[in-house]
């Protein structure tokens, strides 16, 4: 027997582990099984409805700046509604605003169908005024949406199945990002048409209204707040108040603006990498299947212990991986590693494969700890603050993309090949940067520990 090993101090038993540790646990819940499996078939649709208004606007148009403008009609809403859209989430039944939301998505996706099957002519210029309209209409319903869905999932669970349920939500997120696209171009490729795919996306709507509306749920609201200045910006104030908060939005969204080279795939595809679009379409759904995989091992671990330095890390690895995808190619490694073109294009697979599963780490705990962190009564507005960051860093982050490829490739007398992959390169070390400095001015989120 040990020294501490007396009849008055016995050993201590092992701690039996809780059925709520189990990986699939969170599937025990009927309401959050109906919740993610709306969630996969809406976001599948959507996915595929993308997908075809960017192929007929470029086939009636023939116009880039045609698909420049379906961002600007997203994103101008997002901006206008993320205020009162998180007051809205904190105010109101958050299962009615999924609801409602959804209910108008339907109707855009019905509008679509008739413009697309009904409307003429190559180039009209009312196929594309009505087009960006319904774009506006879906802009302004998903930003009433995320708010409310994302703190929907925190009634859904128990705090502790929290992470998971969050990893299972963006992994059934990125699996839609796997397949609606390929659905989507084959749909059209067999059946000369768009029309068919925003039918589908309203069928994939109503199916995500008959899901939801059978959760049984209940918010309750302690004191509702009038509309006010003050209080459409707590979300914002709370944000930049939590620390750990601000610092996992502004190291993500910052890793989104000058590390996302998902804009320049096309540019990769053709002049860099030399694979053609069935290059573009596998580049495409690497960085989703890098997140899918994440997403098994993630839910198999037990829960993070050190959620700060590994979300600070995966960002890091994500600059680094950035900027290496950057440079496996011809004209950089292959100058000094001849190899046949097909391993450079598995090697670039391969680093956006792990882009995608460290990023998907940093979703996880980014949108876990502002769930975690933030009071019920506050969840919406912060939820929409952090949709903001988000949300428009993807956009933002394009255009740094397109505009610093431009502005190192023709406007410095280079190649656009050149440009893209010394844009690729600058902003992966830019990400690098970025969690170096995180990490120095907001040292709680280094030493924030237990995810959960």
């Amino acid at each position: 027997m040990h020294e501490t090993e007396t009849p008055d101090n016995p050993p201590e038993p092992p701690v039996p582990q809780s059925p709520a540790a189990h990986p699939y646990a969170v599937f025990r819940h009927a309401g959050f099984r109906r919740y993610i499996s709306a969630r996969f078939i809406a976001a599948t649709g959507m996915q595929m409805l993308v997908v075809a208004i960017d192929w007929e606007l470029y086939e009636r148009t023939g116009s880039a700046l045609a698909l420049g403008f379906v961002g600007l009609a997203l994103m101008i809403p997002m901006i206008l509604c993320t205020l009162p859209a998180g007051h809205v989430a904190d105010s109101f039944n958050r299962k009615k605003i999924i609801l409602g939301s959804t209910l108008s998505l339907c109707a855009a996706s019905l509008g679509l169908t008739l413009v697309s099957a009904f409307t003429d002519g190559k180039n009209s210029l009312w196929f594309q005024i009505l087009v960006y309209a319904l774009l506006g209409i879906i802009g302004v319903a998903r930003t009433f949406l995320w708010p409310a869905s994302a703190a929907f999932v925190t009634s859904l669970v128990t705090r502790e199945q929290l992470p998971r349920a969050i990893t299972f939500n963006s992994g059934a997120f990125q699996l839609s990002c796997v397949i609606g696209p390929a659905v989507a171009g084959v749909l059209i490729w067999l059946l000369h048409g768009a029309w068919v795919v925003y039918a589908i996306n309203l069928v994939a709507g109503l199916i995500c209204l008959l899901l939801i509306a059978g959760i049984r749920h209940e918010h309750k609201i302690p004191v509702r707040e009038p509309l006010t200045f003050r209080s459409l910006v707590t979300g914002f104030r709370f944000v930049f108040e939590n620390k750990i908060i601000l610092g996992t939005l502004t190291l993500d969204m910052f890793a989104v603006l000058l590390g996302g080279a998902v804009s320049l795939l096309p540019i990769f595809a053709k002049d860099i990498l030399n694979s053609g679009p069935d290059g573009l379409g596998l580049l495409r759904s690497a960085m989703p299947a890098g997140a899918l995989v994440c997403t098994l091992i993630i839910a198999h671990r037990p829960t993070m212990e050190k959620a700060g330095r590994a979300m600070l890390w995966c960002v890091a690895i994500f600059g680094v991986a950035t900027m290496l995808f950057g440079l496996v190619n011809q004209q950089c490694l292959g100058r000094y590693f001849p190899a046949p073109a097909a391993v450079w294009f598995w090697l670039a697979f391969g680093l956006l494969a792990l882009c995608g599963a460290v990023d998907n780490v940093s979703v996880v705990i980014r949108a876990t700890l502002v769930q975690v962190l933030t009071p019920d009564e506050k969840r919406g507005r912060v939820s929409a603050a952090n949709s903001l960051f988000i949300g428009t860093s993807n956009e933002l982050g394009s255009f740094e993309s397109g505009f610093t490829a431009q502005l190192f490739g023709p406007m410095m007398a280079n190649s656009i090949a050149t440009g893209t992959i010394l844009s690729t390169v600058v902003g992966g070390f830019g990400t690098i940067v970025v969690v170096a400095a995180v990490a120095w001015i907001w040292p709680q989120l280094r030493r924030y520990g237990r995810l959960a």
